[in-house]
C-alpha cells in the first residue's frame, strides 16, 4: 500500500508542477517571450500541435494511442517492481515519465495541442516544457541505471514469464 501511496503522491506532484507552469506561461501568449538570460535562454509560448521536435504534427489521435500504450506499460512495470531501496530509482524514473506522459496527453486531450515555453535560444533548441523534461531526465536515468546500477539479475523482474507448453 505504501508503494501506491508513494507513487501516486509523487505523479500529482509532477503533474501538478507541470499544470502549473502551462497555465503561467499562458501569460506569454501573443508577445515575444520573456528574456531569463538574455540571447541564452528565453520563456516563449508555443502550440506544439505534434511530438518531440514537432514531428507528426497534426496526428493527434495517434500521439493520444501511442501515449496510453506507453503510459499502460510504465504502470505495469511501476506494479511489478518490488517495493525496497533498490528499485527506489526505477520507482521514480517511472513516475518521472508517467507524469511527463500525462502533462502532455492532458494538453492534447484538452486544448488539441501541447503548450511549450522553455527555449535555449542560444543554440536555436526546439521550444519544449516541464513534462518534456521528466521524459528526458527519466529515459538518462534509466540509462544510466541500466548501465551502472542495477546488475541483469535486478532487471529479470521485467522479462514476460513464460508459460510451460503442454508436451
Amino acid at each position: 500500500m505504501k508503494k501506491y501511496l508513494f507513487g501516486i503522491t509523487g505523479f500529482i506532484m509532477l503533474f501538478a508542477a507541470d499544470r502549473v507552469t502551462k497555465i503561467m506561461a499562458l501569460n506569454l501568449k501573443g508577445t515575444e517571450g520573456m528574456p531569463v538570460i538574455k540571447g541564452v535562454f528565453r520563456l516563449f509560448y508555443l502550440e506544439n500541435h505534434g511530438a518531440a521536435f514537432g514531428v507528426m504534427q497534426g496526428r493527434r489521435f495517434l500521439l493520444l494511442f501511442i501515449t496510453i500504450i506507453i503510459s499502460a506499460a510504465v504502470v505495469a512495470a511501476f506494479i511489478k517492481i518490488p517495493f525496497t531501496k533498490r528499485y527506489l530509482p526505477m520507482d521514480i524514473i517511472l513516475m518521472l515519465l508517467l507524469s511527463g506522459a500525462a502533462g502532455n496527453m492532458f494538453d492534447r486531450i484538452k486544448d488539441g495541442y501541447v503548450t511549450d515555453f522553455l527555449y535555449f535560444e542560444l543554440i536555436d533548441f526546439p521550444v519544449f516544457n516541464v513534462a518534456d523534461c521528466y521524459v528526458v531526465i527519466a529515459a538518462f536515468a534509466a540509462m544510466f541505471c541500466v548501465m551502472f546500477y542495477y546488475k541483469d539479475e535486478d532487471l529479470e523482474i521485467f522479462k514476460p514469464k513464460c508459460r510451460k507448453r503442454w508436451k
